[in-house]
Protein backbone atom coordinates (compact mmCIF):
# COMPACT_ATOMS: atom_id res chain seq x y z
CA UNK A 1 0.00 0.00 0.00
CA UNK A 2 1.20 3.45 -0.94
CA UNK A 3 0.89 6.09 2.24
CA UNK A 4 1.59 9.73 1.11
CA UNK A 5 1.78 12.48 4.05
CA UNK A 6 1.46 15.71 3.34
CA UNK A 7 0.07 19.48 4.79
CA UNK A 8 -0.57 22.89 3.51
CA UNK A 9 1.54 25.13 5.37
CA UNK A 10 5.05 25.89 4.90
CA UNK A 11 8.22 26.92 7.45
CA UNK A 12 10.82 29.14 5.32
CA UNK A 13 12.81 28.96 8.31
CA UNK A 14 14.53 25.73 7.28
CA UNK A 15 16.52 25.30 4.35
CA UNK A 16 18.51 22.31 5.05
CA UNK A 17 16.37 19.49 4.33
CA UNK A 18 18.03 17.10 7.51
CA UNK A 19 17.96 19.96 9.80
CA UNK A 20 13.80 19.89 8.98
CA UNK A 21 14.15 16.20 9.30
CA UNK A 22 15.56 16.06 12.71
CA UNK A 23 12.99 18.82 13.79
CA UNK A 24 10.15 16.68 12.92
CA UNK A 25 11.65 13.37 14.21
CA UNK A 26 8.42 13.09 16.73
CA UNK A 27 6.24 12.33 13.33
CA UNK A 28 9.11 11.15 10.80
CA UNK A 29 10.05 8.25 13.02
CA UNK A 30 5.93 6.88 13.20
CA UNK A 31 6.42 7.14 9.09
CA UNK A 32 9.46 5.38 9.00
CA UNK A 33 7.92 2.44 11.42
CA UNK A 34 4.88 2.71 8.48
CA UNK A 35 7.30 2.13 6.16
CA UNK A 36 8.07 -1.43 7.07
CA UNK A 37 4.88 -2.32 5.87
CA UNK A 38 3.84 0.06 3.39
CA UNK A 39 5.61 2.25 0.56
CA UNK A 40 5.87 5.62 2.16
CA UNK A 41 5.87 8.84 0.84
CA UNK A 42 6.58 12.22 2.89
CA UNK A 43 5.74 15.96 1.10
CA UNK A 44 7.74 18.41 3.17
CA UNK A 45 7.44 22.45 2.55
CA UNK A 46 10.39 24.84 3.61
CA UNK A 47 12.77 27.04 1.68
CA UNK A 48 14.40 23.96 -0.30
CA UNK A 49 13.35 21.63 -3.38
CA UNK A 50 14.73 18.24 -3.62
CA UNK A 51 14.09 14.66 -2.66
CA UNK A 52 15.85 12.37 0.11
CA UNK A 53 15.58 9.03 0.55
CA UNK A 54 15.90 8.36 4.52
CA UNK A 55 14.83 5.03 6.59
CA UNK A 56 12.00 3.99 3.88
CA UNK A 57 10.46 7.08 3.54
CA UNK A 58 11.02 8.91 0.40
CA UNK A 59 10.93 12.45 1.08
CA UNK A 60 9.95 15.14 -1.67
CA UNK A 61 10.67 18.81 -0.61
CA UNK A 62 8.44 20.89 -2.48
CA UNK A 63 9.20 24.71 -2.80
CA UNK A 64 5.96 26.63 -3.62
CA UNK A 65 5.78 30.59 -2.81
CA UNK A 66 2.87 31.57 -0.11
CA UNK A 67 2.84 30.05 3.49
CA UNK A 68 -0.12 28.57 2.88
CA UNK A 69 -1.09 27.63 -0.54
CA UNK A 70 -5.19 27.76 -0.72
CA UNK A 71 -5.44 26.30 -4.19
CA UNK A 72 -2.65 23.77 -4.58
CA UNK A 73 -2.97 22.74 -7.71
CA UNK A 74 1.01 21.95 -8.17
CA UNK A 75 0.93 19.99 -5.08
CA UNK A 76 -2.11 17.56 -6.05
CA UNK A 77 -1.14 17.33 -9.75
CA UNK A 78 2.31 15.48 -7.70
CA UNK A 79 0.15 13.92 -5.24
CA UNK A 80 -2.15 12.26 -7.94
CA UNK A 81 1.08 10.97 -9.92
CA UNK A 82 2.29 9.61 -6.85
CA UNK A 83 -1.18 7.07 -6.61
CA UNK A 84 -1.56 6.83 -3.35
CA UNK A 85 -3.87 4.37 -1.61
CA UNK A 86 -3.92 6.66 1.34
CA UNK A 87 -3.20 10.22 2.02
CA UNK A 88 -2.68 12.21 5.58
CA UNK A 89 -3.46 15.38 5.79
CA UNK A 90 -1.72 17.27 8.80
CA UNK A 91 -3.91 19.71 10.30
CA UNK A 92 -7.60 20.55 10.66
CA UNK A 93 -7.36 23.85 9.06
CA UNK A 94 -7.39 23.32 5.26
CA UNK A 95 -10.96 22.54 4.41
CA UNK A 96 -10.88 24.20 1.56
CA UNK A 97 -7.52 22.58 -0.06
CA UNK A 98 -9.30 19.06 1.15
CA UNK A 99 -12.28 19.30 -0.97
CA UNK A 100 -9.81 20.54 -3.80
CA UNK A 101 -7.61 17.05 -3.23
CA UNK A 102 -10.66 14.77 -3.29
CA UNK A 103 -11.84 16.20 -6.27
CA UNK A 104 -8.64 15.40 -7.70
CA UNK A 105 -7.98 12.00 -6.31
CA UNK A 106 -11.07 10.69 -7.42
CA UNK A 107 -13.25 8.44 -4.74
CA UNK A 108 -10.71 5.44 -4.43
CA UNK A 109 -7.98 7.34 -2.29
CA UNK A 110 -8.63 7.02 1.15
CA UNK A 111 -7.83 10.83 3.30
CA UNK A 112 -6.93 10.95 6.84
CA UNK A 113 -6.94 14.01 8.52
CA UNK A 114 -4.47 14.25 11.73
CA UNK A 115 -5.46 16.47 14.24
CA UNK A 116 -2.70 19.13 15.24
CA UNK A 117 -4.34 20.78 18.30
CA UNK A 118 -6.41 23.16 16.27
CA UNK A 119 -9.44 24.00 17.56
CA UNK A 120 -12.92 24.74 15.43
CA UNK A 121 -12.61 27.81 13.55
CA UNK A 122 -15.09 30.42 12.77
CA UNK A 123 -17.88 30.35 11.12
CA UNK A 124 -17.14 30.39 7.21
CA UNK A 125 -14.09 27.41 7.93
CA UNK A 126 -16.95 25.36 10.02
CA UNK A 127 -19.59 25.38 6.98
CA UNK A 128 -15.84 24.46 4.53
CA UNK A 129 -15.43 22.29 7.41
CA UNK A 130 -18.53 20.23 7.23
CA UNK A 131 -18.36 20.22 3.35
CA UNK A 132 -14.97 18.91 3.22
CA UNK A 133 -15.92 16.14 5.95
CA UNK A 134 -18.07 14.51 3.49
CA UNK A 135 -14.85 14.06 1.29
CA UNK A 136 -12.69 12.52 4.51
CA UNK A 137 -12.56 9.27 5.37
CA UNK A 138 -11.36 9.25 9.06
CA UNK A 139 -9.56 11.18 11.65
CA UNK A 140 -7.40 10.98 13.70
CA UNK A 141 -7.30 12.52 17.61
CA UNK A 142 -4.71 12.38 20.35
CA UNK A 143 -7.56 12.18 22.52
CA UNK A 144 -10.88 11.66 22.51
CA UNK A 145 -11.65 14.75 24.59
CA UNK A 146 -10.02 16.73 21.65
CA UNK A 147 -12.66 15.24 19.45
CA UNK A 148 -15.65 16.51 21.44
CA UNK A 149 -15.15 20.21 20.04
CA UNK A 150 -15.79 18.83 16.66
CA UNK A 151 -18.64 16.75 16.85
CA UNK A 152 -21.19 19.19 15.61
CA UNK A 153 -18.88 19.86 12.63
CA UNK A 154 -17.51 16.36 11.51
CA UNK A 155 -18.88 12.75 11.15
CA UNK A 156 -18.45 11.02 14.98
CA UNK A 157 -18.27 7.66 13.23
CA UNK A 158 -14.92 8.72 11.13
CA UNK A 159 -12.69 9.99 14.72
CA UNK A 160 -10.17 7.50 16.10
CA UNK A 161 -8.07 8.20 19.49
CA UNK A 162 -4.56 7.52 18.21
CA UNK A 163 -1.75 9.74 19.10
CA UNK A 164 0.61 11.21 16.28
CA UNK A 165 3.54 11.39 17.72
CA UNK A 166 6.55 10.10 19.84
CA UNK A 167 9.93 9.49 20.40
CA UNK A 168 13.40 7.53 19.57
CA UNK A 169 15.26 8.59 22.93
CA UNK A 170 16.24 5.84 24.68
CA UNK A 171 16.43 5.73 28.73
CA UNK A 172 20.51 5.72 29.67
CA UNK A 173 22.65 5.84 33.35
CA UNK A 174 21.43 8.95 35.14
CA UNK A 175 24.55 9.12 36.85
CA UNK A 176 26.76 9.66 33.42
CA UNK A 177 24.15 11.69 32.29
CA UNK A 178 24.44 13.37 35.48
CA UNK A 179 28.33 13.90 35.69
CA UNK A 180 28.13 15.02 31.75
CA UNK A 181 25.55 18.07 32.63
CA UNK A 182 27.21 19.31 35.71
CA UNK A 183 24.13 18.63 37.83
CA UNK A 184 23.81 17.52 41.20
CA UNK A 185 20.98 17.06 43.74
CA UNK A 186 19.17 14.66 45.82
CA UNK A 187 15.61 14.88 43.18
CA UNK A 188 16.11 16.65 40.15
CA UNK A 189 13.06 17.97 38.11
CA UNK A 190 12.99 19.29 34.53
CA UNK A 191 10.84 21.60 32.61
CA UNK A 192 11.04 21.97 28.95
CA UNK A 193 9.21 24.56 26.67
CA UNK A 194 8.61 28.23 26.04
CA UNK A 195 8.22 30.89 28.59
CA UNK A 196 4.80 31.84 28.25
CA UNK A 197 1.19 31.59 29.37
CA UNK A 198 0.01 28.71 27.93
CA UNK A 199 2.88 26.81 29.02
CA UNK A 200 2.60 28.54 32.68
CA UNK A 201 6.18 28.84 34.10
CA UNK A 202 5.44 30.87 36.75
CA UNK A 203 2.97 28.36 38.35
CA UNK A 204 6.06 25.94 38.15
CA UNK A 205 8.15 28.49 40.35
CA UNK A 206 5.90 29.34 42.75
CA UNK A 207 5.23 25.45 43.40
CA UNK A 208 8.79 24.82 43.65
CA UNK A 209 9.90 27.19 45.93
CA UNK A 210 7.31 25.78 48.68
CA UNK A 211 8.15 22.12 47.82
CA UNK A 212 12.18 23.05 48.61
CA UNK A 213 10.99 24.02 52.03
CA UNK A 214 11.02 20.37 52.45
CA UNK A 215 13.59 19.13 49.98
CA UNK A 216 16.71 21.84 50.11
CA UNK A 217 18.48 19.11 48.04
CA UNK A 218 15.49 19.30 45.09
CA UNK A 219 17.18 21.16 42.15
CA UNK A 220 14.91 22.39 38.86
CA UNK A 221 16.07 23.05 35.71
CA UNK A 222 14.28 25.23 33.28
CA UNK A 223 14.98 24.30 29.35
CA UNK A 224 12.69 26.94 27.65
CA UNK A 225 12.98 27.87 23.40
CA UNK A 226 11.36 31.37 24.08
CA UNK A 227 11.39 34.16 26.56
CA UNK A 228 8.43 36.09 26.31
CA UNK A 229 8.05 35.68 30.72
CA UNK A 230 11.88 35.79 31.32
CA UNK A 231 11.59 38.94 33.30
CA UNK A 232 8.72 37.57 35.70
CA UNK A 233 10.52 34.59 36.13
CA UNK A 234 13.63 35.90 37.02
CA UNK A 235 11.64 37.94 39.95
CA UNK A 236 10.50 35.25 41.04
CA UNK A 237 13.48 33.13 41.34
CA UNK A 238 15.71 35.82 42.66
CA UNK A 239 18.47 34.78 44.41
CA UNK A 240 17.65 31.00 44.36
CA UNK A 241 20.29 28.66 43.62
CA UNK A 242 18.36 25.43 43.44
CA UNK A 243 16.24 27.03 40.23
CA UNK A 244 18.58 27.38 37.14
CA UNK A 245 17.50 28.72 33.93
CA UNK A 246 19.42 26.89 31.42
CA UNK A 247 17.82 28.35 28.24
CA UNK A 248 17.73 26.65 24.97
CA UNK A 249 18.80 23.33 24.52
CA UNK A 250 19.52 21.76 21.08
CA UNK A 251 16.87 18.81 20.31
CA UNK A 252 19.32 15.90 20.26
CA UNK A 253 20.88 16.91 23.42
CA UNK A 254 17.87 17.09 25.69
CA UNK A 255 18.03 12.82 25.77
CA UNK A 256 20.79 13.06 28.19
CA UNK A 257 18.57 16.17 30.18
CA UNK A 258 15.80 13.91 30.53
CA UNK A 259 17.82 10.74 31.23
CA UNK A 260 19.45 13.13 34.16
CA UNK A 261 16.06 14.17 35.49
CA UNK A 262 14.07 12.14 38.03
CA UNK A 263 10.65 14.16 37.76
CA UNK A 264 9.32 15.61 34.30
CA UNK A 265 7.13 18.53 35.09
CA UNK A 266 4.87 20.08 32.43
CA UNK A 267 2.44 22.85 33.86
CA UNK A 268 0.69 23.67 30.30
CA UNK A 269 -2.57 24.66 30.17
CA UNK A 270 -3.16 23.10 27.03
CA UNK A 271 -1.16 21.04 24.62
CA UNK A 272 -1.56 19.12 21.17
CA UNK A 273 0.51 15.61 21.38
CA UNK A 274 3.12 16.97 24.23
CA UNK A 275 6.10 16.45 22.62
CA UNK A 276 8.56 17.31 25.60
CA UNK A 277 7.00 15.06 27.70
CA UNK A 278 6.33 11.53 25.21
CA UNK A 279 10.30 12.46 24.76
CA UNK A 280 10.78 12.46 28.70
CA UNK A 281 8.41 9.30 28.99
CA UNK A 282 10.66 7.56 26.44
CA UNK A 283 13.44 8.19 28.96
CA UNK A 284 11.83 6.63 31.63
CA UNK A 285 11.22 10.41 33.33
CA UNK A 286 8.44 10.01 35.95
CA UNK A 287 5.68 12.33 34.64
CA UNK A 288 4.39 15.43 36.76
CA UNK A 289 2.08 16.77 34.73
CA UNK A 290 -1.32 19.15 34.09
CA UNK A 291 -4.34 17.47 33.99
CA UNK A 292 -5.23 18.00 30.64
CA UNK A 293 -6.34 16.33 27.38
CA UNK A 294 -3.41 15.07 25.93
CA UNK A 295 -1.44 14.51 29.14
CA UNK A 296 -4.13 12.05 30.68
CA UNK A 297 -4.38 10.37 27.48
CA UNK A 298 -0.27 9.30 27.74
CA UNK A 299 -0.61 8.87 31.30
CA UNK A 300 -3.39 6.67 31.17
CA UNK A 301 -4.76 7.71 33.41
CA UNK A 302 -3.03 6.69 36.35
CA UNK A 303 -0.83 3.93 35.10
CA UNK A 304 1.70 6.34 35.63
CA UNK A 305 3.57 9.46 37.22
CA UNK A 306 0.79 12.38 38.70
CA UNK A 307 -1.79 15.01 37.44
CA UNK A 308 -2.68 18.47 38.60
CA UNK A 309 -5.27 20.38 37.93
CA UNK A 310 -3.58 23.61 35.44
CA UNK A 311 -2.54 26.96 37.03
CA UNK A 312 -2.87 25.31 40.99
CA UNK A 313 0.38 26.12 42.81
CA UNK A 314 -0.83 24.12 45.75
CA UNK A 315 -1.85 21.11 43.07
CA UNK A 316 1.51 20.93 41.97
CA UNK A 317 2.88 21.45 45.08
CA UNK A 318 1.00 18.22 46.31
CA UNK A 319 1.91 16.21 43.35
CA UNK A 320 5.36 17.10 43.76
CA UNK A 321 5.53 15.96 47.69
CA UNK A 322 3.70 12.04 45.94
CA UNK A 323 6.21 11.70 43.49
CA UNK A 324 9.11 12.13 45.92
CA UNK A 325 7.27 9.13 48.50
CA UNK A 326 7.25 6.94 45.12
CA UNK A 327 9.79 4.08 44.19
CA UNK A 328 11.88 6.03 41.55
CA UNK A 329 12.89 2.98 40.01
CA UNK A 330 9.57 0.68 40.22
CA UNK A 331 8.05 4.52 39.11
CA UNK A 332 10.08 4.52 36.41
CA UNK A 333 9.27 0.75 34.73
CA UNK A 334 5.77 1.70 34.95
CA UNK A 335 6.34 5.08 32.70
CA UNK A 336 8.60 2.89 30.29
CA UNK A 337 6.34 -0.06 29.96
CA UNK A 338 3.17 2.77 29.36
CA UNK A 339 5.18 4.14 26.80
CA UNK A 340 5.83 0.92 25.02
CA UNK A 341 2.59 -0.61 24.68
CA UNK A 342 0.90 3.14 24.39
CA UNK A 343 2.96 6.02 23.22
CA UNK A 344 6.15 4.45 21.33
CA UNK A 345 6.49 4.18 17.39
CA UNK A 346 5.32 0.95 17.15
CA UNK A 347 2.30 0.91 19.35
CA UNK A 348 1.01 4.26 17.09
CA UNK A 349 1.33 2.49 13.78
CA UNK A 350 -0.16 -0.36 14.92
CA UNK A 351 -3.33 1.80 16.00
CA UNK A 352 -2.57 3.33 12.64
CA UNK A 353 -2.73 0.39 10.83
CA UNK A 354 -5.84 -0.73 12.41
CA UNK A 355 -7.49 2.74 11.16
CA UNK A 356 -5.73 2.38 7.60
CA UNK A 357 -7.83 -1.26 7.59
CA UNK A 358 -11.00 0.22 8.69
CA UNK A 359 -11.16 2.57 6.00
CA UNK A 360 -10.17 0.63 3.27
CA UNK A 361 -12.64 -2.16 3.86
CA UNK A 362 -15.32 0.38 4.81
Amino acid sequence: MRIVSTSYSKTDEFTHPQKWLERISFYTGLLEELGKEHEVISIERINYEGELEQNRVHYHFIKLKNKVTRFPFKMHRFIKKMKPDVVFVNGFIFPLQIIQLRWKLGKKTRIIVLHRSEKPSKELNKWLQKIADKKVDAYLFSSNEFAKDWRDIIDEQKMHEVIQASSSFQPGDKNIARESLSIKGSTVLLWVGRLDQNKDPLTLIKAFKQFQQDQPQAVLYIIYQSDELINECRELIGANENIRLVGKVEHDQLENWYGAADFFISSSHYEGNGIAALEAMSCGCVPVLSSINSFRRMTGPGKCGLLFEPGNVSGLLQALKKANELDREAEKEKVLQQFREELSFEAVARKINRVITIVKNG
